[in-house]
């Protein structure tokens, strides 16, 4: 995917509200823009680094902008606009790059399902019946280290779509969580016990129940962004 129109770069003032970033762009020119995230983005920005963001035209906005890629901490570029992994994995399967999901003969989106009244991200149709995906974009990474970690906050949301999904792989159904890594420099990525410690419990639960796991990372650019390549998932045991 590439980004157009072509994004412009400035520098990170605050982020705030959870929605809201305040930015310098590279001319001087001070704006609001919208934050696309709703985790704490932890160690995914620092003010005064760089930020790089799509600008509209749409008169209707409230915002001229909306937020795309940060400068970590680390020094990585990371996809904060969670938006973009669904369209990202999208075009991975119809590209068959993700090779354990080859061979669908139809692709949903958005999909109503399961007991607690959720909406998968895609489902797609195999000659021998659905397969159910949910994806998870993955930002978090720390010093050190090449593996990223999921959640970089507590999610109910996150725990309840696996507990969905182990429903379905309980009844026969084939039942896959991919995390879609928009981070560069990361060969692998975990659970973030150590921040959700019920989110981790419910993913082993829900590996116990049969739902395949896996994680794909992103090759990141502020011209582009796609999937390229398998990743190792740690901590599942």
């Amino acid at each position: 995917m590439r980004f157009s129109p072509q994004l412009e770069q400035g520098r990170l003032l605050v982020r705030y509200k959870r929605f809201l970033a305040d930015i310098e762009t590279d001319s001087g020119e001070l704006l609001t823009i919208h934050c696309p995230n709703t985790g704490s983005m932890l160690n995914c920005m620092m003010p005064g680094g760089r930020v790089w963001f799509s600008r509209s035209n749409d008169p209707k906005r409230k915002l001229p902008g909306t937020w795309e890629i940060s400068e970590t901490p680390q020094g990585r570029l990371a996809c904060i606009n969670t938006g973009r992994a669904n369209t990202l994995v999208e075009e991975a399967l119809r590209a068959g790059v993700i090779s354990e999901l080859t061979g669908f003969t139809a692709l949903k989106r958005e999909v109503a399902y399961g007991q607690e009244k959720s909406r998968v991200d895609f489902r797609l149709e195999y000659p021998d019946g659905y397969l159910y995906l949910e994806v998870k974009s993955v930002t978090l990474g720390f010093d050190g280290s090449s593996v990223a970690a999921f959640p970089d906050a507590v999610t109910q949301r996150g725990a309840r779509h696996l507990r969905e999904l182990a429903t379905l792989a309980r009844e026969g159904v084939r039942a896959v969580l991919l995390y879609c890594v928009n981070l560069t420099g990361i060969d692998a990525v975990r659970p973030a016990q150590e921040i959700d410690p019920a989110y981790a419990a419910a993913l082993r639960e829900a590996i116990d129940a049969g739902v395949q796991i896996l994680a794909y990372g992103a090759q990141l650019t502020s011209e582009e962004i796609f999937i390229d390549r398998r990743l190792q998932v740690h901590g599942l045991d």
